[in-house]
């Protein structure tokens, strides 16, 4: 497709100007208006215009006309006081998404060739990857990965984007080693802890191991084993006990005897001396029998009263006196043993819960892997089925390859080339090139670029700075 007619009114400082569809160099000096017309031909197949004012001064709407061989036609109207006005048509049918459609008759490299050789690296990339067809939106991305990662340029080419999501600044990236880690650190935590803990550690058997029921069965058996050993040893005193107090009853009788027979001694003699005393001596001689058998039966009672404690207690004693000691020392270990197990639990529950927080982020960093490994898998398989813009073009993490080399490495002449190959790969696409300060170039590669658009039947407009005061179209 080629352009048969350019029109040009009231737009950018253009008073009137008209253009056919041979090449040709828009030469003059600064102010004649050859940007105008390369920007004015931009803004009618772009809708996009680097300038402030786009009406020509004076004037209340500027119009740009292009007409092609294939009977396309496009339309644009500035209007200052009525809403621009555009027109896409071929012959008589309006095309209904005209910018989507103009977008597929031409690359941006097309319209200017010069710019982007003087562009970075980066900015040359994204201009390549812009090339590719390939429809995608966020929700194929979200469809793909199950979300929409974040800290990505989405308005950038799919396969720069999906770069960016794989390459090690991203966010996944940066996640899996702040997962990786924060695993390591608990895997760390984890090996210290088991290290205190006895290998094989049963947690549920010290958890719910029954100290108080334990605890009460030793209790029982060292006050049952106390009162064994009590009743062995009352046992074994049982008749010193009741000798002793047999012994006591008869010192308490020969004590009173013997008080008795020395007052009786001294009764008697005060009755030799004093026999009118007899009388109240003899009465109180029959006085003292009476309280000897008093006594007698005091010191009875008191020891019948000893005998029968004797005998209660030794009823008791013989309970346990033929009972053996169970010894305590098997269940004294088992309830110390699972003292020492229970002190492991907390430190248990810990590594437990790290183990079961590192197994949750080792899923979540092989999830992340396997994100990026996607991201790096998709590129091949969206350059399988994608429309490339020439021969020779393949990209390789995120970046496009010319021939195997980046596209910084060609030269300019080499760059060149690639807008005029990227404009003769769409053969039903317009068939123009447009060069913005063709001076720029050197002699050789300006040379070397109009031959191959002559060769090719490209259409080519160009403008080149001169001492000139006024525009003068130079065809060629």
């Amino acid at each position: 497709m080629k352009i048969t007619k350019i029109k040009i009114k009231n737009i950018l400082g253009i008073s009137e100007a008209e253009l056919d569809g041979r090449s040709l160099e828009l030469q003059g000096g600064n102010g004649t208006g050859k940007t105008s017309i390369i920007d004015a031909i931009r803004l009618a197949l772009t809708n996009i215009v680097k300038r402030d004012v786009v009406i020509k001064k004076g004037a209340t709407e500027g119009e740009v006309l292009i007409e092609t061989n294939s009977g396309l036609s496009i339309l644009r109207k500035k209007r200052a006081e009525q809403t621009d006005y555009k027109r896409i048509a071929e012959g008589n049918k309006v095309i209904a998404s005209p910018e989507k459609y103009l977008s597929d008759l031409f690359t941006t490299l097309q319209l200017d060739p010069v710019e982007f050789t003087r562009m970075t690296p980066k900015e040359q990339n994204r201009a390549i990857l812009n090339l590719i067809h390939f429809d995608w939106d966020l929700k194929w991305i979200e469809e793909k990965f199950g979300e929409i990662p974040k800290g990505v340029n989405y308005d950038q080419h799919i396969l720069a984007v999906l770069s960016e999501i794989q390459s090690d600044g991203g966010v996944y990236y940066q996640s899996r080693q702040d997962l990786n880690r924060d695993i390591r650190n608990k895997r760390d935590a984890i090996a210290e802890i088991a290290k205190t803990i006895p290998e094989n550690y049963q947690s549920a058997t010290w958890r719910n191991f029954p100290f108080s029921e334990k605890y009460a069965e030793l209790n029982r058996i060292k006050d049952d084993n106390n009162k064994t050993e009590r009743a062995k040893a009352f046992a074994s005193a049982y008749t010193a006990k009741l000798a002793a107090a047999k012994s006591s009853r008869d010192e308490s009788v020969q004590l009173e005897k013997d008080l008795i027979a020395d007052e009786r001694n001294e009764l008697t003699r005060k009755i030799e001396r004093l026999k009118a005393e007899i009388k109240a001596a003899e009465d109180k001689i029959g006085g003292l029998d009476i309280r000897l058998a008093d006594k007698v039966k005091i010191a009875d009672a008191e020891y019948s009263a000893a005998v029968a404690k004797i005998n209660s207690e030794n009823k008791l004693a013989e309970q346990y006196a033929d009972k053996k000691i169970i010894p305590t020392a098997e269940l004294e270990a088992e309830i110390e043993y699972a003292q020492g197990m229970a002190r492991h639990i907390n430190e248990y529950d810990r590594m437990k819960a790290l183990q079961t927080e590192v197994e949750a982020w080792q899923e979540m960093s092989e999830q992340i892997t396997e994100k990026i490994e996607l991201a790096r898998n998709l590129p091949g398989e969206i350059l399988k089925t994608a429309e490339l813009p020439l021969a020779g073009l393949s990209v390789e993490n995120g970046v496009p390859l010319i021939n195997g080399l980046p596209v910084s490495n060609l030269s300019e002449g080499e760059q060149l080339d690639l807008c005029v190959d990227v404009a003769l790969a769409k053969p039903g696409g317009l068939q123009i090139i447009l060069i913005d300060g063709i001076e720029k170039l050197s002699a050789q590669n300006r040379d070397r670029m109009y031959k191959k658009c002559r060769e090719n039947g490209l259409q080519f407009i160009t403008t080149r700075t001169t001492d000139a005061d006024e525009l003068e179209v130079v065809y060629l």
